[in-house]
């Protein structure tokens, strides 16, 4: 079971590093898997939570709140991201890919979705977009 959880992980990273340069992850939590395969790829990668984040080699990483979020530090992301959030951090996820001008995609917890789940995408794990400027 270990082993087909951190594929996920390596699919989702794979697909973000194939399409984005400039990423963030939010609510990395201690699941660092993403972060740490988009920044080997040689993205620019920059995570939050609502707690101290891990050290992650590549990573920029600062405690920041979806629901107050510190604007000018997520400038220049062509994409925000986020792996299994609540789904009541949504609205506040595309809310803030809105301010910014980049991509929303989020990879939901079993059969989580918000609203109409937005532009599916299948790289293995199915993504959804909900929001691309």
């Amino acid at each position: 079971m270990v082993f087909a959880y951190k594929r996920i992980e390596a699919r989702i990273g794979e697909y973000i590093a194939a399409h984005y340069h400039n990423v963030i992850e939010v609510g990395i939590g201690r699941n660092t898997d993403v972060a740490a395969l988009c920044a080997r790829a040689g993205l620019r990668v920059r995570a939050t939570d609502i707690r101290e984040p891990p050290e992650v080699p590549g990573v920029e990483s600062r405690v920041d709140d979806i629901y107050a979020p510190d604007l000018p530090w997520y400038a220049g992301a062509d994409l925000v991201y986020a792996v299994r959030p609540g789904v009541e951090m949504v609205p506040s996820l595309i809310d803030l890919a809105r301010a910014i001008g980049c991509d929303l995609i989020v990879y939901h917890l079993g059969n989580e979705i918000y609203e109409d789940g937005g532009e599916i995408i299948d790289c293995g794990p199915v993504l959804h977009r909900y929001y691309r400027p």
